[in-house]
C-alpha cells in the first residue's frame, strides 16, 4: 500500500497531464457538432429519434452477454494501454487513446445536447454520466502508470548509464491496471443492470421532445 502511495504521488503531474488531454478531446469532441453539414445533423436526428423510440417501446437488453460485450470494450482499451506502455514507441499511442476517448465523450454529449436541448442533457447524466465517472478515472490511471513505465522503459535504454531494474516497477504497474480491470468489471455491471432502467425513465420526454420537432 505505501508503494502505490509513493507511484501515485510521483505520477501526479502525468495524473494532470493526461486529465488535461482528455478534456482536450472532450472539448474537441463537442466542436465537431458544429462542423456537421444539415444533412449530417438530420441523420444523426433521425438515428438518435429512433434509438430513443426503441428504448422507449422495448428497452434494453439486460443479459449476461450484454455484460462483457460492454466489459470487453472498456478491457480493450485497458489492455491496449497496457501493452503500449510496455515499449518506447507506445507511448504516443497512450496519448491517441486518452484525447481519443475525449472526442468520443464530447461528442456524444455534444449530439444529444445539441439536438435535444436539456432532455439530451439530462439523457446523458443518467446514461453517459454514471459509469463514465469511475471509467474515466480508471483509464487516466492507467495511462499516467503507462507513461510513467514507458519513460522509465526509455531512461533504461537511452540515458542510464547502467541498465535499470524495472522488475518491481513492471509488476506495480502491471498489479495497477489489474486492479482497474476488476473496478472496469464492476461498474459495467451497473452499466449493464441499472444504466438502461435509468435512460427507460428519460426516454419518453426524448420521444415527445422528437415528435414535437418532427411536427413543426
Amino acid at each position: 500500500m505505501r508503494n502505490f502511495r509513493h507511484m501515485i504521488k510521483e505520477q501526479t503531474p502525468l495524473y494532470i497531464f493526461v486529465a488535461v488531454l482528455f478534456l482536450v478531446g472532450v472539448v474537441f469532441g463537442a466542436l465537431i457538432i458544429s462542423a456537421l453539414t444539415m444533412d449530417q445533423q438530420q441523420e444523426l436526428s433521425d438515428y438518435l429519434g429512433n434509438f430513443f423510440m426503441t428504448v422507449d417501446q422495448h428497452g434494453l437488453p439486460a443479459a449476461p452477454e450484454s455484460f462483457w460485450s460492454i466489459a470487453g470494450l472498456h478491457l480493450k482499451w485497458i489492455g491496449l494501454i497496457w501493452i503500449l506502455g510496455l515499449s518506447v514507441i507506445g507511448l504516443p499511442g497512450i496519448l491517441v487513446l486518452d484525447f481519443l476517448k475525449g472526442v468520443l465523450i464530447g461528442f456524444t454529449v455534444g449530439c444529444l445536447v445539441s439536438q435535444y436541448s436539456w432532455h439530451g442533457l439530462l439523457f446523458a447524466l443518467v446514461s453517459v454520466a454514471p459509469h463514465n465517472l469511475v471509467v474515466i478515472p480508471a483509464l487516466l490511471v492507467c495511462s499516467a502508470a503507462a507513461i510513467a513505465f514507458s519513460l522509465l522503459m526509455i531512461r533504461s535504454r537511452v540515458t542510464a548509464r547502467r541498465p535499470l531494474r524495472v522488475g518491481r516497477p513492471f509488476a506495480m504497474y502491471t498489479l495497477l491496471s489489474f486492479v482497474m480491470a476488476l473496478l472496469i468489471l464492476g461498474i459495467s455491471s451497473f452499466e449493464t443492470w441499472v444504466t438502461p432502467t435509468m435512460m427507460r425513465w428519460v426516454t419518453p420526454s426524448l420521444v415527445q421532445a422528437t415528435a414535437e420537432y418532427n411536427g413543426q
